[in-house]
């Protein structure tokens, strides 16, 4: 990985040197655009709308226009904030981790410390860690000023940046707004549905299935060309059709949706129940085993009547 930030956690007087790496990455595959004619491909230029001449990425600069006036603002404008000149992500507050909404988290960074000692860096870690809580930062990052939480994973700090909370947009769905009965039966019913989906949340478990067959198209289209059969590579549909139906009777839905999901599970903790009693048996057949000769002078008796 390659850090992509320098600066320091400002944790009270304490200042820990840290260098920031982005935490995720895309794993999509990429793709870019062609005539569909001839396979030619389809680039986008930058040209100036004033002389027509294609600028370079370096040439460009960005504006403001409210309409009455251009503002143009240069890469040296920007550097020239003093927000946009500090290096310090500036612990604020530590607050309770559940009470920070999902919704408001947007990217994740690893930081690593950047001194001779990780001796701070370990200070805040720990002190993250035992206090149960998470630290509300502010920092600048390319040229925005920035809210994060700071919190532990792995033993590693990571920095999550936050939404702003006018970024956020409210909700307002009248068809909520509703009296809609829920009967103590179709919540009862709908807890089951829940438990029987119940499991421990294991991440590697899960995969980019459309990612995992698109690069299998891509794979099959190199060696066959056009005339790739795609029933033959990916098999037929296997999706139920829509009836156009509209789920009418909630309870029954349930019901079925319980059984369907309850089959697997009950046989598979019945077995072991029934392998239980089948073990006691055998020792108890054991003392059976020293009464064998009495059992063969009654075999011989009746083959002698």
């Amino acid at each position: 990985m390659r850090a992509i930030w320098k600066g320091s956690v400002a944790f009270g007087l304490v200042n820990v040197p840290i260098k920031l790496y982005s935490a995720t990455e895309d794993h999509d595959v990429s793709l870019h655009q062609v005539h569909n004619e001839d396979g030619g491909r389809i680039r986008y230029q930058r040209k100036c709308e004033k002389c027509g001449e294609v600028v370079a990425f370096k040439d460009i600069d960005k504006a403001y226009d409210d309409g009455t006036a251009t503002v143009i603002l240069t890469n040296d404008d920007f550097a020239a904030l003093p927000e946009e000149r500090s290096r310090e992500i500036e612990v604020v507050e530590f607050v309770p981790s559940d009470q920070i909404d999902p919704v408001m988290f947007d990217r994740s960074y690893y930081l690593e410390p950047d001194s001779t000692s990780p001796k701070a860096y370990v200070l805040l870690r720990r002190t993250l860690e035992e206090t149960e809580r998470t630290a509300i930062v502010r920092f600048a990052l390319r040229q925005k000023t920035r809210l994060g939480a700071l919190r532990v994973r792995d033993d590693v700090l990571m920095l999550q940046t936050m939404l702003w909370a006018d970024e956020v947009r409210e909700v307002d769905f009248p068809s909520l707004e509703e009296d809609v009965r829920i009967s103590s039966k179709e919540l009862q019913m709908s807890a089951s549905l829940v438990d029987s989906f119940s499991d421990d949340f294991k991440p590697d478990e899960f995969h980019d299935d459309y990612q995992i067959q698109l690069r299998k198209l891509i794979e099959a289209k190199i060696e066959q060309g056009d005339a790739l059969d795609t029933e033959k590579t990916f098999g037929e549909s296997t999706s139920e059709e829509d009836d156009g139906g509209e789920v009418i009777d909630l309870m029954e839905a349930l019901r079925k949706s319980v059984e369907k999901n309850r089959k697997p599970a009950a046989a598979d903790k019945a077995s072991p129940a029934k392998k239980a009693p089948a073990k006691k048996a055998a020792a108890k057949k054991t003392p059976a085993k020293k009464a064998a000769p009495k059992k063969k002078t009654t075999a011989r008796k009746r083959s002698a009547s």
